[in-house]
């Protein structure tokens, strides 16, 4: 650890403290001031449920929008805009029936809409980054990837309030998936009319708790109580307020003055993270997704496995998890989280090591030599500059390849929309990246790097991972299946167009009086039982 110097040690002291005395009237309001005020470390990437994927974006579309099914406090999938769901005995036909509900604008909601929704998720031409979520009903991946008709996509409205569902195979989590924001309705009409509804709060239109009603961009949202809502007599809070925040010194200090009612462990400064753990205000608890490192494999020198693995081999994680950032998390010795089912990371164990120096220059060296370079080519490591988290890790991480490989790395920092756009594009060389799990399965954190998938950034093509993940999607035998994936992850891990770093925690400190959300393992927090009940800043 380096060594805190005076005044950084005063301003840790006197910020510890305050956590556990300090009061400020701002912000406080009254016992009657049911507005949660949250924070966002940018600005949404994009408000169509269909194309949200980051996590503040999620965050917003989740409690805009109402899908099939929602997950309950115990990370179970029930009810929501469906009344009930029916399986068929061959596991393969879901029939969901619908409840009577209401877009915000009054326009009532049916089972037309679902099916409108799906198939524009899936339209080629529209290149919605989700898509591959839909990809378990019958013809859909073969009309996302210009193969097939939206006709062959096997969701079918039957009437008003009946949805039919064809799969191309059982798939246990199937509930749980649509309840991801992705899988949420669209409104057919107003889709119609204004194809970029979606992008200003005056336009917006959805079927949530709670409605767009003011959108500042780049600086605030206002979300109030939808009183179309078919459960809003259930709904306490009368509005969310995203406050667009990326700095963490600024985000805890609107926090200590009452401005913020939530703040998440990446939105804390690094230096306090620490002690809040430690006196208990910040609680870790289980997650899931990693970071790691993507190597553009068609860009030199990752061109190289040998090259991708020495970068590989040369960083220590144990040092970045518990020094760097120091927030409970665990370093990443495989790709697949331990809350993952079937104890697949526990069976699987480590696949890679820290720190093995002699190894990383040998393949360093080969490398080299079977390319023809006397001199490596330029590595740049791209990241966000969305939080401080980034920059340290990717600094620490600097560090770590000049000592072990003599290899000077390069460091570029982007706003936010701007390097997931270089990320989709395939604009980088090495950039820090992310994954969250879009539903608890081992088969989701493995199916991005398939050939051709829409979120395998990295270029790598195994035709072997291919056939794996391409069997184990159509087995359903528990054990046969995690076998082969457990293949496909020793695949993905040895040929390393990427390198895990560290596994993810949840862990948020709240003001006193903040009750009933829900926060899932997997998945955007729920805002829709939750209540603020005024007991003064925590």
């Amino acid at each position: 650890m380096k060594r805190i110097g005076f005044i950084s040690l005063l301003i840790l002291l006197v910020a510890s403290a305050c956590l556990s005395g300090c009061t400020s009237g701002a912000g406080q309001g009254t016992a009657d001031d049911k507005t949660l005020q949250l924070i966002l470390s940018g600005e949404p990437t994009s408000l169509d449920p269909a194309d949200a994927f980051d996590s503040d974006t999620l965050d917003v579309t989740h409690n805009l929008f109402e899908g099939l099914m929602r997950l309950d406090k115990t990370h179970k999938p029930q009810p929501a805009v469906a009344e009930k769901a029916e399986l068929s005995a061959d596991g393969l036909s879901y029939t969901f029936k619908l409840k009577k509900t209401y877009w915000s604008n009054g326009d009532p909601l049916t089972a037309h809409d679902f099916e409108y929704a799906w198939k524009r998720a899936l339209n080629p031409k529209r290149a919605y980054q989700t898509a591959f979520l839909f990809y378990f009903i019958e013809g859909a991946e073969e009309y996302n990837t210009g193969k097939g008709t939206e006709d062959q996509v096997a969701v079918k409205a039957v009437d008003d309030t009946t949805l039919e569902v064809k799969l191309k195979q059982p798939t246990p989590s199937f509930l749980e998936l649509v309840s991801y924001p992705a899988f949420s309705p669209v409104n057919r009409k107003v889709d119609a009319q204004n194809a970029n509804w979606h992008a200003e709060a005056k336009t917006y239109v959805s079927n949530g708790a709670f409605k767009l009603t003011e959108w500042k961009h780049d600086a605030e949202l206002k979300a109030e109580k939808n009183e179309k809502y078919h459960n809003q007599d259930k709904v306490k809070l009368a509005t969310l307020h995203y406050s667009i925040i990326n700095d963490n010194k600024t985000a805890y200090t609107m926090f200590k003055t009452g401005k913020l009612d939530v703040v998440s462990k990446s939105q804390v400064p690094a230096d306090l993270v620490p002690s809040l753990i430690e006196s208990g205000k910040l609680k870790p608890s289980d997650g899931n997704g990693l970071a790691f490192f993507r190597f553009n494999v068609e860009k030199e020198p990752f061109t190289n496995q040998k090259v991708r693995k020495a970068f590989a081999l040369a960083i220590d994680r144990k040092t970045i998890a518990e020094q760097i950032i120091a927030g409970g998390e665990q370093p990443a010795y495989g790709y697949v989280h331990p809350s993952a089912p079937n104890d697949f990371r526990q069976i699987g164990g480590n696949m890679i090591q820290d720190n093995q120096t002699a190894e990383a220059k040998r393949l360093l060296a080969e490398g080299m030599k079977e390319e023809g370079w006397d001199k490596l080519p330029e590595v740049t490591l791209l990241y966000s500059n969305s939080n401080e988290k980034n920059k340290k890790v990717a600094e620490a991480v600097q560090e770590m390849i000049r000592k072990g490989l003599g290899v000077n790395i390069r460091l570029q920092a982007k706003e936010r929309k701007v390097f997931f756009a270089d990320e989709r594009s395939q604009n980088y060389k090495m950039s820090l990246a992310s994954f969250l799990a879009d539903y608890n399965d081992v088969y989701n954190y493995l199916e991005s790097f398939q050939t051709g998938h829409s979120m395998n950034r990295t270029n790598w093509s195994n035709a072997k991972y291919d056939e794996l993940l391409k069997e184990a999607a159509n087995t359903a035998d528990i054990k046969e299946r995690d076998r082969l994936l457990h293949e496909a992850e020793k695949i993905l891990i040895e040929e390393a167009p990427l390198t895990p770093l560290y596994f993810y925690t949840n862990a948020v400190v709240e003001q006193r009086g903040i009750t009933g959300i829900l926060r899932h393992p997997v998945g955007p927090s729920d805002y829709t039982q939750a209540d603020k009940v005024n007991e003064g800043n925590d």
